[in-house]
């Protein structure tokens, strides 16, 4: 039996990459299709001026990682705190393409690429008859113009007026990048001609990136984290994301799990696991060339079962945090050779930066905005370092022989969401589809909040809200399936090769599944 899958959070990025997956392409080559695609239909989640991070599995092998983080300008001066929107907002470089790039020359290994021209096919298509109008961009959108953000509104208010949900937006500068890169190859997008003129639109605009931050920017190779549960190996994305707090949770949740738990014991544990993998996550987390001597012990046994002893199962700890935002899309694909991939991109806040390079129409990031400002912290900025990044795509092989894809958007609420959908499906039997669905909750703030309480969709506060509050969480109802809780999707394969594969009704994603002759 032999199976393709595709899920992501917009059904054109579905599509994009099922056709690839069909014709015979790579778990890989789909991918890059469907984030070529959902930069063009979900811009304000994503761009090619961003970063994006990859988990890739060859059945029977270990899962290798993409970090496809840029980094701080050369110029950038520590001592000035950046707006969060604008030119000076705008000082990260993009590593999305090089992930891409390094992506293709992974896979490429081992099976035949697909031309870059039939991998644009739909993000071009998309730019040049114009994508329909979501709801979550009209959001972005209103909020970025309350904002001031006039070069967004100038390449996207095509009659000078917000756009109504169903409309059609065309972005032909944006096609026409793509085609350039089709013909030139992704690394024409950090040297040579194209580069350059990127870089020199970012200083006219008033940026510190320079042709040098460009020439710099490249994707690592590299070993995924992972830890060791009762179900699984889990795996995910090392510094500077916190893919380790995704990691810490599950681990310490599976240290304390039992059977016999209810609703309330079960998401109380979860949110008080999260609480002790944030706290890890925020002292730790920064530049790989920034780390502590603690961190290759972060993940071992004994100091996971030292954060679970902190765990009340009668008491919640008290939580007041200052929390991070963030935007992203997360997809997962299987291909017919069982390839297996995990993958998110983001330009951070909804339209980053909101600079946009005009004669490409191009959204470039915000990521600076996850440095730290103190000096005393190991992510203060500097240049040539990476930020913190929310972004984390996941991934498990299971102790019986299956293996997970899974993810979601949402900043702090992505180890969360993660965790969720994970202790649902494989700790409560849920089909993949209601555990996504179900209701959930969020410590923190995420897409379109500022508050950093604990918010949950109203059927699952009415189930355990009252309950979950006397036991000491802080807590309120927001209403159901809210796009601040995030995108989440995955696909499974259980040790017989049976494949699931889901997305999320929060977004408007679609996830194919289909077994080949």
């Amino acid at each position: 039996m032999t199976n393709i899958a595709f899920t992501a959070p917009h059904f054109k990025a579905t599509e994009a990459g099922m056709e690839i997956l069909r014709n015979g392409g790579s778990a890989v080559d789909a991918m890059v299709a469907a984030a070529a695609a959902i930069a063009v239909h979900y811009p304000h989640m994503n761009s090619l001026g961003g970063d994006g991070f990859w988990l890739i599995q060859r059945a029977g092998e270990a899962p290798v990682a993409i970090d496809a983080a840029g980094r701080a300008a050369a110029a950038i001066d520590p001592q000035l705190a950046p707006p969060s929107r604008g030119a000076s907002a705008a000082f990260t470089s993009a590593g999305t393409v090089a992930g891409w790039q390094a992506a293709r020359d992974y896979i490429g290994q081992f099976t035949e690429l697909q031309p870059l021209q039939t991998l644009f096919a739909e993000a071009r298509r998309g730019c040049e008859e114009g994508i329909e109008v979501t709801e979550s961009l009209v959001a972005a959108l209103r909020k970025c113009e309350a904002e001031g953000c006039e070069d967004i509104q100038q390449l996207y208010y095509p009659d000078g007026k917000l756009p109504s949900s169903g409309a059609r937006l065309r972005n032909p500068r944006l096609g026409a990048l793509f085609e350039r890169l089709a013909a030139e190859g992704l690394d024409s997008f950090y040297r040579g001609a194209l580069a350059e003129e990127m870089a020199t639109a970012l200083e006219s605009a008033g940026s510190p990136l320079r042709a040098a931050d460009f020439q710099d920017c490249h994707a690592d190779l590299q070993p995924p984290l992972s830890v060791k549960t009762s179900l699984a190996q889990l795996f995910n994305l090392g510094a500077p994301t916190q893919g380790v707090a995704s990691l810490l949770i599950l681990a310490i949740y599976d240290e304390l799990y039992q059977e016999d738990w209810d609703e309330l014991q079960r998401v109380h544990h979860l949110i008080e696991s999260t609480k002790q993998a944030f706290l890890v996550r925020d002292r730790e987390v920064a530049d790989p060339a920034s780390l502590s001597d603690q961190w290759e012990h972060l993940l071992q046994p004994e100091h996971i079962r030292q954060l679970a002893a902190n765990i009340h199962p009668d008491c919640a700890r008290p939580w007041g945090k200052v929390a991070e935002p963030g935007d992203t899309v997360w997809m997962g694909a299987l291909d017919r050779d069982g390839t297996l991939v995990s993958f998110i991109q983001s330009v951070y806040w909804e339209f980053g930066s909101g600079v946009v390079l005009p004669e490409l129409g191009l959204v470039w990031n915000n990521r600076g905005l996850g440095f730290s400002r103190d000096p005393a912290s190991r992510n203060f900025v500097a240049p040539g370092k990476k930020p913190f990044h929310t972004l984390n795509p996941a991934m498990a092989n299971f102790v019986d022989g299956g293996r997970v894809a899974y993810g979601t958007m949402g900043g702090e609420g992505q180890p969360q969401t993660q965790a969720a959908v994970f202790a649902r499906r494989f700790y409560q039997g849920l089909p993949l589809a209601d555990a996504i669905a179900e209701g959930r909750w969020l410590l923190g703030r995420t897409w379109g909040e500022t508050s950093m309480d604990l918010k949950m969709e109203q059927a699952l506060y009415e189930r355990i809200g009252p309950q979950l509050a006397a036991l000491g969480h802080e807590i309120r109802p927001v209403p159901q399936h809210i796009e601040m809780m995030g995108h989440a999707g995955g696909i499974y394969i259980d040790a017989n090769g049976r494949v699931e594969c889901a997305t999320d009704p929060r977004s408007d994603g679609l996830a194919l599944c289909e077994t080949l002759d």
